[in-house]
């Protein structure tokens, strides 16, 4: 096949807010957060207690079905709270950290002389193995599968996401330690996106298949990568893993630490100075939001990007997996006549009463309103103009609700993810909840055929 993908359905959203390439150090954070529900489908196993002292990198829970699968604290200090919510089931691990932090040593690992079981366990034990996804089921990677291929994307396409090059800058070595680590856990190739256009730090890694993309988004979604490189059949697994992700790993694997941090693009209308801070995970939002100063006190924070992102509060925590945080305007007011009138100043992929189509390198200043409620799920052939897998939509989402595992199957639910519905959710006119029924879809299939 081809190594170069060029993808024509999807649409571009081009919104006001995007981060100018200049880095700054975010404030430090007093407590820091992991938010359990990033982690889907794990069941933690607390291994210490409230008020203990840990170290950054030391083992604060593991996975009830596979506890050799740790998940580390980004920083040395007390752990303070652990957040409960029904049937006692763990919300929120927070940390108040040090002021000088003091972190878990581990001994380096040769990963040339390593075997593909050394390498596992080596990264289980260091708390990285949570870095690296799965598809089918978008969860975290089975430590005793092998997948055929691992993939990459080094193209990011979203609405305001952050610069992959530029958040990259100065981390080769650890980005080629990673993928050549990654290499040995598979008997297939190590496939790498990136754009077609620009040079890319990515383009010289070393042991890896590489791949230019052009077109709109969501082309730099990995699922839409997969199904033009290496389509998912039943039984087959594949693993994923982000860029900033593999520099954590590759730290790692050169220094024996667990380094927890990251470089955010802080995005928005709503933010008076979009640009990027250096930070580490769990931190504070508001230790670099408001750092930037914002624009009134109407808006929403979004972990992540407008499309796949989490709601968050002012004073939340970033993501685990997160390098983005958006903040917009709330949507909460409501236009006269709003459903018949020209509209200019919103972004359609229809032509009837909107113009954005006119003008495809217009930015929009958009809030948070659905602008409709939830009605009728309707046939309209809208959603297969953005969604360029070779899937029908509208039929797997329906399968899903009436919870059919055969249509599933067939349909090709073992290849997506929530994430490449996020584009087909927002042109949706029956404002149906894309990317929740097809995460409800592939949690059904996982307990029933695992």
């Amino acid at each position: 096949m081809s190594k170069d993908i060029r993808i024509k359905k999807g649409l571009n959203i081009n919104l006001v807010g995007a981060a100018e390439q200049t880095l700054s150090k975010a404030v430090l954070s007093n407590v820091y957060a992991l938010n359990l529900n990033d982690f889907h489908g794990i069941t933690p196993k607390m291994l210490v207690k409230q008020g203990a002292e840990i170290k950054a990198g030391e083992a604060l829970f593991y996975n009830k079905n596979n506890e050799q699968m740790l998940f580390v604290s980004p920083v040395s200090g007390e752990l303070v709270e652990i957040e409960r919510g029904a049937r006692r089931r763990i919300l929120t691990i927070k940390i108040l950290a040090d002021k000088e932090q003091q972190q878990l040593e581990h001994p380096k690992l040769d990963v040339d002389k390593a075997s593909s079981a050394e390498i596992k366990s080596y990264l289980l034990k260091g708390g990285c193995w949570p870095f690296i996804k799965q598809r089918p089921y978008d969860i975290i990677a089975n430590p005793d599968n092998n997948p055929k291929a691992i993939f990459i994307s080094g193209y990011n396409t979203a609405p305001l996401a952050a610069d992959i090059d530029f958040a990259l800058q100065g981390k080769e070595a650890e980005i080629q330690a990673a993928v050549t680590a990654l290499g040995r856990l598979t008997p297939g190739k190590v496939h790498v996106s990136i754009a077609k256009s620009g040079n890319s730090i990515l383009a010289g890694l070393n042991g890896v298949e590489l791949h230019r993309v052009s077109g709109p988004h969501p082309a730099g979604l990995v699922g839409t990568q997969i199904n033009k490189i290496d389509p998912i059949n039943k039984g087959e697994t594949v693993w994923t893993v982000s860029p900033q992700d593999l520099v954590i790993i590759g730290e790692l694997l050169l220094s024996g630490t667990f380094n927890a941090e990251r470089v955010v693009a802080l995005v928005g209308s709503s933010v008076k100075d979009p640009k990027y801070y250096k930070t580490k995970i769990g931190t504070e939002v508001s230790t670099f939001l408001y750092g930037s100063g914002v624009h009134g006190e109407n808006f929403r924070v979004i972990n992540g990007d407008v499309l796949t992102g989490a709601k968050s509060s002012q004073d939340g925590y970033l993501g685990f997996y997160n390098n983005t945080v958006t903040a917009i305007p709330e949507g909460d007011d409501y236009e006269f006549f709003g459903w018949n009138k020209p509209i200019f100043n919103k972004v359609s992929n229809t032509r009837a009463m909107t113009f954005s189509w006119l003008m495809p390198k217009k930015k929009f200043d958009l809030t948070t309103n659905t602008n409709g409620e939830h009605r009728a799920f309707v046939i309209t052939g809208q959603y297969e103009q953005v969604f360029p897998l070779d899937i029908y939509p509208m039929q797997l989402l329906k399968a899903c609700m009436v919870k059919d595992l055969d249509e599933m199957e067939q349909l090709g639910l073992y290849e997506v993810a929530p994430e490449d519905f996020s584009l087909t959710e927002f042109i949706c006119i029956s404002k149906q909840p894309h990317q929740q029924i097809i995460r409800e879809g592939l949690d059904l299939l996982h307990q029933e055929i695992g």
